[in-house]
């Protein structure tokens, strides 16, 4: 009698464990869907969500404030190296556009100050560097794979979302896409 009531007792514990890990699976599920939902709302054609960084000498860069001008916004990080390889042609076609009304920023995702000027200074970039520090402007972007480059047309609306590495074509393309005028 007390073994069976044992088992009893086993089962309804068993129950009760698998209905509270469901339970748990089911809210975790809902509140990542409801937080996804939120980030993944950004696309061509919306408004570029506005943010203030500050460069390596920091002086703060708007968004807004290059209303007017075309903005290529690209996310990067110093370990990744297809972001590597596309700095080279990124610098050669923002020499060939700064003048007519294409600006880069480039956003490092939440690295070092120190880190982010030696990589920099060491591939000579002139272009405007700032960092996300608190990966705030990363996720109002909802950035996931590095690099991505939003284009940003004078206006201030999403006019490209490019993820992966990019060619020098595609870059002086892209650049071409936004230029004012």
């Amino acid at each position: 009698m007390a073994a069976k009531k044992d088992k009893k007792k086993n089962r309804l514990m068993m129950r009760t464990s698998i209905l509270l890990v469901l339970a748990g699976a089911i809210a975790f599920t809902i509140y990542n869907g409801l937080t996804k939902e939120k980030n993944d709302l950004l696309q061509v054609g919306d408004a570029a969500p506005d943010f203030a960084l500050t460069d390596l000498n920091g002086e703060r860069h708007q968004l807004s404030d290059y209303k007017g001008q075309g903005v290529f916004v690209n996310f990067w990080g110093t370990w990744c190296k297809p972001c590597e390889r596309e700095f080279p042609l990124m610098e050669r076609q923002y020499q060939v556009y700064k003048d007519e009304g294409v600006q880069i920023l480039a956003v490092n995702i939440a690295q070092s100050d120190y880190e982010v000027r030696n990589y920099a200074e060491q591939r000579n970039l002139t272009f405007p560097i700032v960092i996300d520090k608190d990966k705030s402007v990363m996720e109002a972007y909802n950035i996931r794979p590095l690099p991505t480059t939003l284009l940003v047309n004078p206006e201030g609306i999403i006019e490209k979302i490019i993820t992966g590495e990019m060619s020098e074509k595609d870059i002086q393309s892209y650049m071409e896409q936004i230029r004012p005028g």
